[in-house]
C-alpha cells in the first residue's frame, strides 16, 4: 500500500483524502503498489524558498517534487521512500489536482516533454 502523509500548513481548506487518492492512483498507474510519500500543501513564501533553494529560480511556484529512492531496487524488506510533493494552493488556485499529477511524474522520474505530457493527459481523463 502507498501511505501519504499529507500536511496542509497553506491556510487554504484542501481536500486532502482527494488528494491521497490522486497520488495513489497515479502512482498505481505508475506501477508502483507500495511506498511512502509526503505531500505538504504550502504557503506561497515557503514555495518561493524551497524554489529558490533547490532551484535557484525566485518565485512561488505550484508544485515540486523531492525524490528520494526512485524506482530501482531496494533491498527486501526495506519501505520504498517515494519523496516529497509541495503544491501550493495560492499559485495554482483551486485546481491543486493538475500540478499534484505533474509533480508526481517528476518524482518517479519523468521528464517534461511528449511522454509525460501523454501521462498527464492520462491521468486527467
Amino acid at each position: 500500500m502507498i501511505e501519504v502523509e499529507v500536511d496542509n500548513r497553506s491556510g487554504r481548506e484542501v481536500d486532502e483524502t482527494a488528494a491521497a487518492e490522486v497520488a495513489r492512483a497515479v502512482l498505481a498507474g505508475e506501477g508502483i503498489d507500495a511506498g511512502e510519500l509526503g505531500l505538504a500543501f504550502v504557503e506561497p513564501e515557503e514555495s518561493r524558498t524551497l524554489k529558490r533553494e533547490h532551484l535557484g529560480i525566485d518565485e512561488a511556484t505550484d508544485a515540486l517534487a523531492f525524490p528520494i529512492d526512485g524506482l530501482g531496487a531496494l533491498p527486501e524488506g526495506v519501505p520504498r521512500q517515494l519523496g516529497d510533493i509541495v503544491v501550493c494552493p495560492d499559485v495554482v488556485g483551486e485546481e491543486w489536482r493538475g500540478p499534484l499529477v505533474h509533480a508526481l511524474l517528476h518524482l518517479v522520474g519523468y521528464d517534461h516533454g511528449p511522454e509525460m505530457e501523454a501521462r498527464e493527459a492520462e491521468y486527467s481523463a
